[in-house]
This record gives C-alpha cells, sequence and structure tokens, in this order.
C-alpha cells in the first residue's frame, strides 16, 4: 500500500481505539472489523476467484453495515427528534460508526477508485449540479413532500460535517466509485454502468416511498454525470451541496403528509 494509504489505515486505528475507550464501540465489532479486513486481503489477492469471493463478502458486509445490523456500533445520538421548520417531521441524527467503514474499506482495498478521475470538475459544478438541484428540489416540491422554508438552526454545522463525511463521502465511495467505476471497468459501458448505479441508489432510498425512489434514482444520475466528467472528488460535491440546499432551504427531512 501507499503511503497514504498506510496514513488513513492509521488514522482509522487510532479514531476506532478513541471510540472504544468511550463506549461507543463494543468488543462485539472486532468480528465485522477483522471480516472486512479479511476480504480486503482477499480482494488485493491477484487469483481471480478469491478477488470475487471477496468482492462478494464485502458487499454482504457493506449492506449490514449500512443497515445497522451488526453489533458492537454504539452509535451516539447527535440530534434528537428536532423540528427545523413548519410542518415538517422531527428529525434525528445518529453518527455512525458502522457505514463510515464502508468507505474506508473502499479506499484502502480498492485505490483504483481515487485513479478513475476526471478533468470536468468545474463542467459539474456549473452545469450538472445546477440541474441536479431543480430536477431533485423541483420535483421534491412538485410531489409535496418539500415546501420552501430557509433556516440555518444551531445544530447546522454538525449535520454538515456528519453529511459530508459520514454520507455523502461514504455513499459516493459505493455507489459512483465502487458500483459505477466497477461496472465502467468491467463492461466499458459508461451509460450501462451509470444508470446501474443510479437504480442501486433509489433502491437504497426506497424505504421512504416510491417518490425517494424516484428522486433518489433522479439524483444517482445527476452524480454519475458529474463522476464521469470529473471524477469522485466532484461527485461527493454533488451529492453534498443537492444535501445542504434540501436541508437549508426546504422542509427537512420532509412534510408531515395526511
Amino acid at each position: 500500500m501507499s503511503l497514504p494509504h498506510w496514513i488513513a489505515l492509521g488514522l482509522l486505528a487510532l479514531g476506532y481505539c478513541f471510540a472504544l475507550a468511550h463506549g461507543s464501540l463494543g468488543l462485539a465489532a472486532l468480528p465485522s472489523l477483522l471480516a472486512l479486513l479479511c476480504t480486503a486481503l482477499l480482494v488485493r489477492r491477484r487469483v481471480r476467484w478469491q478477488q470475487t469471493l471477496g468482492h462478494l463478502l464485502f458487499i454482504g458486509m457493506a449492506a449490514a453495515l449500512a443497515l445497522h445490523w451488526l453489533p458492537g456500533f454504539n452509535s451516539a445520538k447527535a440530534i434528537d427528534k428536532a423540528v427545523f421548520s413548519q410542518g415538517a417531521l422531527p428529525f434525528s441524527m445518529y453518527l455512525n460508526l458502522d457505514k463510515p467503514l464502508i468507505g474506508l474499506w473502499l479506499l484502502l482495498a480498492c485505490p483504483w477508485l481515487v485513479l478513475l478521475r476526471g478533468r470536468g470538475l468545474a463542467l459539474s459544478l456549473l452545469a450538472i449540479l445546477p440541474l441536479t438541484l431543480l430536477a431533485c428540489l423541483g420535483g421534491a416540491w412538485a410531489l409535496g413532500l418539500v415546501a420552501w422554508a430557509p433556516k440555518w438552526p444551531d445544530q447546522a454545522w454538525l449535520w454538515l460535517l456528519n453529511n459530508l463525511l459520514l454520507v455523502s463521502l461514504t455513499e459516493e465511495l459505493l455507489f459512483r466509485g465502487y458500483i459505477q467505476g466497477g461496472l465502467q471497468r468491467l463492461f466499458r459501458h459508461d451509460g450501462l454502468a451509470l444508470l446501474a448505479a443510479a437504480l442501486l441508489f433509489g433502491l437504497a432510498h426506497l424505504g421512504g416511498g416510491w417518490q425517494w425512489f424516484y428522486l433518489a434514482t433522479l439524483a444517482g444520475v445527476g452524480y454519475g454525470l458529474a463522476y464521469r466528467h470529473g471524477g469522485l472528488a466532484a461527485a461527493v460535491a454533488c451529492h453534498a451541496c443537492v444535501n445542504l440546499a434540501h436541508f437549508a432551504g426546504f422542509s427537512y427531512p420532509m412534510l408531515a403528509l395526511g
């Protein structure tokens, strides 16, 4: 591994030791951490079947981490049932220790995620981002999910940090870097890779209803275009900006319907 990867691994170990010392991480999480390490070692092997097994095991682990199914991760509740604007549902936010492991694993096990970067960051932010904002937030407004509600509450900076590092970065590493980038490498078809990643991103939001599946799929197309033209940094920037515009300008997380 390169020096930056060793630095990332060292910071990861230090951070999770700190979490263990403060009770945010239990010993029950150790099997999950060891399993992730084993899958990373398999993926870095040169034997094809071992690589395939490592990726399949990681996909299962990633789903379990994203759904918070694995024991030992005692995520702190940073925001508890806050109502940010009139008519909006209460919002709670946890500082999750399990989901970020997905992104950290990808950075360490799949260095090609960072190598697959484009040169169109300005294009992504000046052209793709405004269109994505219009499609997603305009669509949410048209569907009656949100209303115009500008705000900047006391918890906003904590929300912003969590959204950038634990949500946007992790999700873009997985959906754009790993899924879209991986399918791109495998099938040599940009459009198919982009659409598949966008649909999977939509399915990940299906729990909120068909409306959020539709809007998340639209967002996934926008983030996928940003990734194609500007690389991972552009996709993360677009994702974070769309989430920020939703949080600061509209009902968050959504209007209380019915």
